[in-house]
C-alpha cells in the first residue's frame, strides 16, 4: 500500500499539531509495511528530497502566505501526487486541504481525510474564510472514502450532522509518546532560560489568538505566584497579535521561542504545571505530551480538551482569566495527579498507527 500525505508543512520537527501527528504516525505505519510519501511545503524543509525514519519526504513549492499557503500548496501537491507519486491513497490532513477532496477523486485517487479540528472556530479567520473551511469539511466528508476525526466529541457531532456519510466517519485520536522523558535529566533544560526544575509554569504552542496566551499572561500576573511563566513556540507568520504578545515579555514572562528534542522534553518533564488556555484545539498533542511526562496540567474546558478526561480540577472555563489565576495561585490544593498508565494505553501511537492502517486497508477494498 502506498500513501501520499498532503496538508502538513513537513517533518520532522516542524512546528504544529498536524506535523507532530504525522511525525509520530507515519514511521510506525512504515514499520507495518506501508509505503508513505509526505509532500512537504518548501519554506519549511531544507532539502528537496529526503528520508525520515522510512518516510519519503518531498519538498513541493509553496508560497508562504497566511491565507493562500494551504490552499495553493494542496492544489499543486494533489496534481504532483497524481503525476509523480501515483499513490493508492491520498491522505489529506485538516479541513482546509479537504476542500480539494473532489479534485483528488476526479483524478482517480482514493482519499482518506484526517480532520484535526474545527478550524473555522479559529479567531484569526474572517467570516469568508470560516465559510470556506466549513465547505472544506463538507467536501472531505461527502467525497472522501474515509474520514478520521481526532476528537471524540467532534466525531459524534459530525456523524449526526452527516447521517448519510456517518459510516465513513471514525474516531482516531492523537497519541502520546510513551514515557519519552524517562532518560531526560534536568541538564537538558535550556541554560539560557535560567530555570530551576519544578519551579516554572509552562505553555507550548504557536503564538496565535486561539491559543489564549494573552489570557494566560494576564492570569499569571494576577495570581502573583513567584515561579516564572515560560511560553515555548513561535508564530508561522509575524503579525500584530504575535508582536503584541512578545511585547509582554519580562524577567518573569519568558518567551523561549521554538525548542525541539531533548530541550523540549526536559521543559515538559521539569515544569511545575503545564497550562493550555486554548479557545480551539483538535485533540491537543502538547497536553498529551505533558501528561506523558508526568506533569500536572491545567486546561481550558473546550470539548477537545475535555475529551482527554483529566481530573475535574484540571479544567477552568475558557477565557476566564480570574478562574485561571485562582488555579495557578492554589496549585498545591488541587487534585491534578493522573493515572499515567491509563492515558498511555488510550493514546498509544503504535495502536493508533495500526487503527489508521486498518482504515486505509478498508479504503482499498
Amino acid at each position: 500500500m502506498k500513501i501520499c500525505a498532503i496538508g502538513l508543512r513537513g517533518i520532522p520537527d516542524v512546528m504544529g499539531g498536524i506535523e507532530s501527528h504525522c511525525q509520530q504516525l507515519y514511521p510506525k505505519m512504515v514499520q507495518q509495511g506501508v509505503q508513505v510519501t509526505v509532500l512537504a511545503r518548501s519554506p519549511y524543509v531544507n532539502q528537496k528530497r529526503y528520508n525520515f525514519e522510512g518516510v519519503e519526504v518531498i519538498s513541493v513549492w509553496a508560497l508562504r502566505h497566511k491565507l493562500l499557503e494551504t490552499f495553493l500548496h494542496t492544489f499543486i501537491a494533489i496534481i504532483y501526487a497524481r503525476l509523480f507519486v501515483k499513490p493508492d491513497i491520498v491522505h489529506l490532513h485538516a479541513i482546509g486541504p479537504a476542500l480539494f477532496t473532489p479534485l483528488a477523486r476526479l483524478l482517480g485517487m482514493k482519499v482518506m481525510v484526517t480532520h484535526h479540528g474545527a478550524d473555522y472556530d479559529r479567531q484569526k479567520w474572517s467570516t469568508f474564510a470560516k465559510k470556506v473551511l466549513r465547505f472544506g469539511e463538507k467536501m472531505g466528508i461527502v467525497f472522501g472514502n474515509k474520514i478520521l476525526i481526532v476528537g471524540r466529541t467532534l466525531t459524534k457531532q459530525l456523524k449526526t450532522q452527516y447521517p448519510r456519510d456517518s459510516e465513513k466517519i471514525e474516531y482516531v485520536p492523537n497519541g502520546m509518546q510513551p514515557k519519552f522523558v524517562e532518560s531526560i535529566s534536568d541538564s537538558f533544560i535550556p541554560a539560557d532560560l535560567k530555570l530551576q526544575p519544578f519551579n516554572y509554569v509552562l505553555a507550548v504552542g504557536r503564538l496565535v489568538p486561539e491559543k489564549g496566551f494573552d489570557d494566560l499572561i494576564r492570569a499569571y500576573k494576577s495570581s502573583e505566584i513567584s515561579e516564572p511563566l515560560v511560553i515555548v513556540g513561535d508564530a508561522d507568520h509575524k503579525d500584530e497579535y504575535a508582536s503584541l504578545l512578545l511585547s509582554k515579555k519580562s524577567d518573569k514572562v519568558i518567551f523561549a521561542g521554538r525548542r525541539t528534542g531533548n530541550q523540549l522534553h526536559a521543559l515538559f518533564k521539569y515544569a511545575k504545571v503545564f497550562v493550555l488556555p486554548s479557545y480551539h484545539e483538535g485533540l491537543p498533542i502538547v497536553a498529551l505530551e505533558a501528561i506523558s511526562a508526568g506533569t500536572p496540567v491545567l486546561l481550558s474546558d473546550i470539548s477537545p480538551n475535555m475529551d482527554i478526561e483529566a481530573k475535574s480540577d484540571s479544567y477552568f472555563p475558557v477565557g476566564d482569566v480570574n478562574a485561571l489565576a485562582l488555579k495557578l495561585a492554589s496549585l498545591e490544593k488541587l487534585d491534578l495527579k493522573l493515572e499515567q498508565e491509563s492515558f498511555l494505553e488510550r493514546f498509544d501511537w503504535v495502536n493508533i498507527a495500526k487503527i489508521t492502517h486498518y482504515f486505509a486497508k478498508d479504503v482499498m477494498k
